[in-house]
């Protein structure tokens, strides 16, 4: 039987890499970027890495490194990021029947009977840069465990820092344990930081301590995902590639404001948006939901101010995915816990009891469900899929603009939005 071997490649520092494709000047400055409303930094170039800026940091509390250093600080521009991230996922499509997107900067790829494993990693690499300008890596291994600290290796370890790719099946074996004596088990996938810390306190700090770990202490004091983690690491494979991401079992859009929100307007158009975006979530996924729950909530870190952190659930008569029925039921929830004289800082909705669109259970008193609706619905997500996200809208979205998030330092959409394409002269 051929031996399944398993390909990851990750995006080097993506949020960072979509900056520079469009800014080349950029190239070999830290970079650093930041969460919404600008608060805190979510993702880091090498060279911010390098200066001491810690991921999560307050960006406030990193202004002398920032001064000193010359670091560039870019709002979150998750237009252009998600758009660089189906282009990369298009191209690494190419170089397998099988592929897995594990996340906006990372897929798994299917290199099983492929020749020459290593070439074709590299030429991967190669032409992803080419067509998008991103660098990747490429972790190889017989599974998708060993796939991922492959990557690690590519990244983080001489000599393979310099080719950007790695493979456990060029190694020897003394090699192979050698080189895990240098992995802190915290690096491996699936070993957070309170099972790391478990593991170290029963003397495994290393991943070939990890590896070679008696199967009765690790079954005695872990749950069975960690077994199967160790099994991967020995090269069973216990994780099978997903080509298809499971349906969602509960969807959440929310989002904390760019200014303290007070009017009920404003929180009615925070609501509504978040609305469109949860259903229009729901429908990609071909789903409806029974119920849908409502929250808004105060600045907690803000002492000075009293607190109200209220949720309100609102179940369907039948489930469905007309974004016009969540907007009736979330407005009605809102004016329901809506208190005036608090001063809130976030919104959201959460949609649950989520099942396919072809699972149909009616309800005697209910109406039929109305296939004009449902031919609106498909309208309305064509018309925002060619267009733009929001293009059509709630008309209560209108209501207010004080509770958007602020970017005051986005770089353009150079990908998604006409008017901010890069002009030639």
């Amino acid at each position: 039987m051929t031996t399944p071997l398993v390909a990851l490649v990750d995006c080097n520092n993506f949020y960072a890499s979509c900056e520079r494709v469009f800014e080349p000047w950029l190239e070999g400055r830290p970079i650093i970027v930041l969460s919404n409303n600008d608060g805190c930094v979510v993702a880091r170039s090498n060279e911010s890495k390098a200066i001491g800026i810690p991921m999560g940091a307050p960006v406030h509390e990193c202004k002398d490194l920032i001064r000193q250093y010359g670091v560039v600080v870019r709002s979150s521009n998750y237009a252009l990021y998600g758009d660089m991230s189906r282009r990369v996922m298009n191209i690494l499509s190419e170089y397998s029947p099988n592929q897995e997107v594990y996340s906006i900067d990372e897929c798994f790829l299917d290199f099983t009977g492929m020749p020459k494993p290593l070439e074709l990693a590299a030429k991967l690499r190669g032409d992803v840069r080419k067509r998008t300008g991103i660098p990747v890596a490429v972790g190889i291994g017989r599974t998708k465990t060993l796939a991922k600290l492959g990557n690690y290796c590519a990244k983080r370890i001489e000599p393979y820092k310099a080719s950007g790719v790695f493979s456990w099946e060029e190694l020897e074996a003394m090699d192979y344990m050698h080189l895990l004596c240098g992995i802190d088990v915290g690096e491996v996938w699936g070993i957070g930081r309170r099972i790391a810390a478990k593991l170290e306190s029963l003397g495994i700090h290393k991943v070939s301590q990890l590896v070679t770990a008696d199967p009765k202490l690790i079954r005695k004091h872990f749950s069975v995902v960690v077994e199967r983690t160790v099994n991967e690491l020995n090269g069973t494979p216990c994780l099978s590639l997903e080509e298809m991401a499971p349906d969602k079992k509960q969807i959440i859009a929310s989002r904390s404001f760019g200014n303290l929100i007070t009017d009920l307007e404003d929180l009615e158009a925070s609501v509504a948006s978040h609305v469109s975006r949860g259903v229009e979530k729901l429908r990609r996924q071909h789903s409806t939901a029974s119920l849908l729950t409502v929250f808004i909530q105060t600045n907690r870190f803000r002492l000075q101010d009293p607190q109200y952190h209220p949720s309100l659930p609102v179940a369907l008569v039948q489930p469905s995915a007309d974004v016009g029925v969540f907007q009736t039921a979330a407005n009605q929830a809102l004016r329901r816990i809506y208190r005036a004289g608090y001063r809130y800082k976030k919104a959201g909705i959460m949609l649950q009891g989520i099942q396919s669109d072809q699972v149909w259970q009616t309800d005697l008193f209910a109406p039929e469900p109305d296939p004009v609706r449902e031919a609106l619905m498909q309208t309305l997500d064509r018309v925002n899929r060619k267009y733009g996200r929001g293009t059509v809208k709630a008309a209560t979205e209108l209501l207010g603009s004080r509770w958007q998030m602020k970017q005051e330092l986005r770089s353009p959409r150079y990908t998604t939005c006409w008017e901010e394409l890069p002009v030639v002269r």
